[in-house]
Order: structure tokens, then sequence, then C-alpha cells
């Protein structure tokens, strides 16, 4: 695999001292009183180590071989325009969705709108203040949708914390009205089993469908233990958002036996999660595909029938990957890049000891056709630039470039910052651009880095958990072509048909 290593510690001090952009920010309420936000949704508190990894780090940052704490660096063909710090939302950044000149920031305390009009000068016009992780955000027309996928006293934005165990509990999707970007207003709820963790969208004319993925972390989850398995499918009506309900739940790990089909997990296969439903979900409606990244499995269905998925093939990696997180599509249909969140993405994955293919994308052809299309491993790409043991880094949120003949995409790694790389070849994938930040500390391992990494209209647009909202600019022969490319909305979940549906 090459990369930009060689380079690394020459450009190291060429990083971008960051400008905050102004802010104009009003923080709404979407619900009749106030919410606090609930350090129950926080993550988990930072773990410490050892005295030798302390040290590592620090002569690690002495010695240029990573950044100091909190320095930004980059590679010479990627800038970084703005900043925008965390503001009346303090929570963990999350998702990102994107429409005409609006970002859409998902946040555990609720969600921001930033007018993106000029990216070097993002403004936030919005925050909804509406506590409950993951808030994982998408936009459809005058529809907003959030994801809820942590036990609340009720469905409101002024909703508590409260065990999962109480008969009252929460969790599921929320739908707001974005007709009036300035005021966002809440219109909707639907609870799902087991909440949702993410969800993905099948817009079409009059209605709207939502994929919400959830699964069960343990049995003490009462609506979702054993055989979970599947995916609840939500219809919204554009015209009458207030009718959104669950149409199906469709089963995609059939089996026998109280754990149903999917990965058994450990002991049968160590160190591989267990499969109890679907962390991510991309589909590709203009092919009438999708890709689900479902713990222990990956998965390939028709959704012919939206409220039908339908299981093509179905594949494991018993060697290196622990927890199939998300999923993209090549332009083209014939690849899916898979994600191994290894640790959570609480964990210091990014180094020597873990290794290049743990923690890491797995490249995957498409062979085939109709209902015989197979899923064929191809090869691994993770990032060769080192972490410290205090930063949690692993393969995360991304998106394609759109550049014709090419598959290019860049993608979140949390601490290990943003990676811009090409798979074309699928047995040798490369990195072409990065970005990064140092350490956030060198005692204890403290999350944060990017959650979410997304390419829209010319600039790269990155949600970083504790840094706030960033936009970089890419300024390579390889991708230039893609500035070409404009959209009027991006749901990274949904992929568009790039070079049908927009302007090129």
């Amino acid at each position: 695999m090459t990369s930009l290593r060689t380079t690394r510690v020459r450009r190291r001090r060429l990083g971008v001292a960051t400008a905050a952009a102004g802010l104009l920010a009003t923080l709404l309420t979407a619900g009749p009183a106030a919410a606090v936000p609930d350090p129950g949704d926080a993550p988990a508190t930072p773990a410490s180590v050892s005295s030798q990894q302390e040290a590592e780090a620090r002569t690690a940052i002495r010695s240029g071989e990573i950044p100091g704490v909190d320095e930004v660096v980059h590679s010479d063909n990627i800038t970084h325009v703005a900043n925008v710090p965390l503001d009346a939302l303090t929570g963990t950044n999350s998702d990102l969705a994107f429409q005409g000149k609006y970002a859409f920031s998902g946040n555990y305390d609720g969600f921001r709108i930033f007018d993106i009009s000029n990216p070097k000068a993002p403004v936030s016009v919005a925050q909804v203040l509406c506590p409950g992780s993951q808030n994982d955000v998408s936009v459809s027309g005058d529809l907003l949708f959030l994801s809820t996928d942590s036990s609340r006293s009720d469905n409101s934005c002024r909703s508590t914390t409260q065990p999962a165990t109480e008969k009252s509990s929460w969790e599921g999707m929320k739908i707001f009205d974005i007709s009036d970007i300035r005021n966002p207003k809440y219109v909707a709820a639907v609870e799902t089993a087991c909440g949702s963790h993410t969800h993905t969208l099948v817009p079409e004319r009059r209605n709207v469908y939502i994929y919400v993925s959830s699964y069960s972390p343990s049995a003490a989850f009462p609506d979702c233990r054993p055989p979970h398995d599947g995916i609840s499918v939500i219809k919204v009506p554009r015209k009458a958002p207030e009718q959104a309900a669950i149409v199906n739940f469709p089963v995609l790990f059939p089996g026998e036996g109280p754990d149903g089909g999917g990965n058994p997990g450990a002991p049968t296969n160590p160190g591989v999660s267990k499969t109890t439903g679907c962390h991510d979900i991309t589909v590709l409606p203009s092919k009438d595909l999708a890709a689900g990244a479902c713990m222990g499995d990956g998965i390939l269905f028709s959704i012919e029938d939206p409220e039908h998925p339908r299981v093509i093939d179905q594949v494991q990696d018993n060697v290196n990957f622990a927890f199939w997180h998300s999923a993209t599509f090549n332009q083209k249909a014939n690849k899916v890049i898979f994600t191994d969140e290894l640790g959570g993405g609480g964990a210091a994955t990014c180094n020597e000891k873990i290794g290049p293919h743990r923690g890491a994308d797995g490249i995957y052809d498409i062979v085939g056709k109709g209902d015989r299309r197979k899923l064929v491993f191809r090869s691994y790409y993770k990032i060769d630039r080192h972490q410290a043991d205090t930063e949690n880094c692993v393969a995360h949120n991304g998106s394609l470039i759109p550049v014709k003949g090419k598959d290019i995409m860049v993608q979140s790694w949390y601490q290990g910052g943003v990676s811009v790389w090409d798979f074309t070849d699928s047995d040798n994938p490369k990195e072409i651009a990065y970005f990064e930040r140092g350490p956030l500390a060198t005692d204890k391992l403290t999350g944060g880095g990017t959650w979410s990494a997304y390419y829209y209209n010319g600039y790269i647009y990155s949600n970083d958990m504790r840094k706030g909202f960033d936009v970089l600019k890419l300024d390579d022969r390889r991708t230039d072509p893609a500035k070409r490319v404009r959209m009027h909305e991006l749901n990274v979940q949904t992929q568009p048909d790039y070079f049908d549906d927009f302007d090129d």
C-alpha cells in the first residue's frame, strides 16, 4: 500500500491554524420546555494509559512522529479553510447531511444548521436542543430525521435518560419540519424496537421510507433481545409526516434457534461481534441495491420493493473484522467498502501493535448478476500514519468523491483524522491526501476526532466530536473533476447517482 507517509515529517509543520468563523447561533427548543443536556448520553469516561504509553506518546511528539497536542497537520493538497467550534450544543458531534446551501450537524444534544453558501465562513443559523444519542441526522425536502438510541423518559425534546427496563422508556425516530430553516418544528415520532442507532432514507415522490438500524449490545434491553436480527421500515407521507408509521420489520438473518442466523460471535468466532441487527445501511436507489454493515456480517440486498428489502448475499470475516460498521458503494455498483469499527470507536487501534488489517476498511468486489451477485473480498485499507496510544482511531464514516472512471473516497478515522484514498485498483488502495490534529491528551485516552467526513459541492466537511465543524478544500488533479458535480441534497447513506441525478 502506498501512502503519503514518506512526506509526513517534512509537512508536519505546514498545518494551518484554524480561525473560528462568525457565529449567528439561535438556540431553539423543539418542545414545550427547555431540555438540559443529559450526561448519560455522553461517551464513556476516558481510559487511563500506562506510564510507558504516556512516555511513548510524549517522545513521539518531540520526535515529530505524531503531531503535538491539538496541532493541525495535513498533506500539501489540502487546505483547512474554516472551523466552527461547539456552541450551545456541547455534546458529542455525530453525523452530517446537506441540502442546498445548508449543512445539518448531528450532536448528542440535538442538531445544528449551518449556512455554507460561503464554505470559508460557515454561519450557524439554528441550534435545536433535543438530547438523545446518537442523533444521526438526514434530510429530504422539508423534512429532517433524527435517530434516538438511548433510553429516554418520553419522546419529547425535554426527555431525560432512564433505565431501559422502565416501561415508559422511549427510543426511535424523530421527525422535524424544516420548511422554515431557522425555526425547525418537531412534528412526529415513531418508536422502534431497540431504538435507532442509525437510519437510512429511501426517498420517493410522495413518501420517504426509513430503514432503521438497531442492535442489541446485551440481553439487558427488553425490546431488543436476540433474535432481533432485523430492521424497522418506516413510511413517512411527505404531506402528512404526523402519519409516519412502521410498515414492516424484515428479518435479515433468518435462522433457527434463539440467536437467529447471523454471526454467532464468541466463542465460535472469538473477537467477532455477535450479530443481533445492523449498525448501518447504505442504499443505492438508482441500482435498487443496499449494503448492510451488521455487527458480525456484511450483506448485499435488493430494495426493488422498498417495503420488503431482500438479502442477496451475506459474508463474514472472522479473522480481521470485529464489528461491521458502515458501507459505501462505488459509482458503478461493482464494489462495496465495509468498515470495521474495532474497539467501538473508543480505542487506540491505529498503531503498529494492531497492524494494517484490523480496524480497517474491507474492499469487496460485487461479481455476477441479479440474485446471483456475490461479495468477493479483495484487500484492506488502513491509514499507515500511526497514532498515539492516547488517540482513539479506527475506520469510520466517509463518502465517495465523484470522479468519473475513478473510485475515490474521503473518510473519517476519529483522531486519525481525515483520509482521502483511491481504491480504483481493488487490490492496491492508496492514500492521496490527509488532515488530522494531534492527540487531545498524552496522559489518558480521550475520545474525540472526526466522526464523519463527506464531500459536498467542492469541499470536504468534517464533524469533529470535540472541535466542531471543519471545512477542508482539496486541490488535486485526481479529484478536481469532482468540483463540476453540483448536488442539491446529500445524505451519504442514500448514495446518489452522481452523474445522472446531478449536473456534471
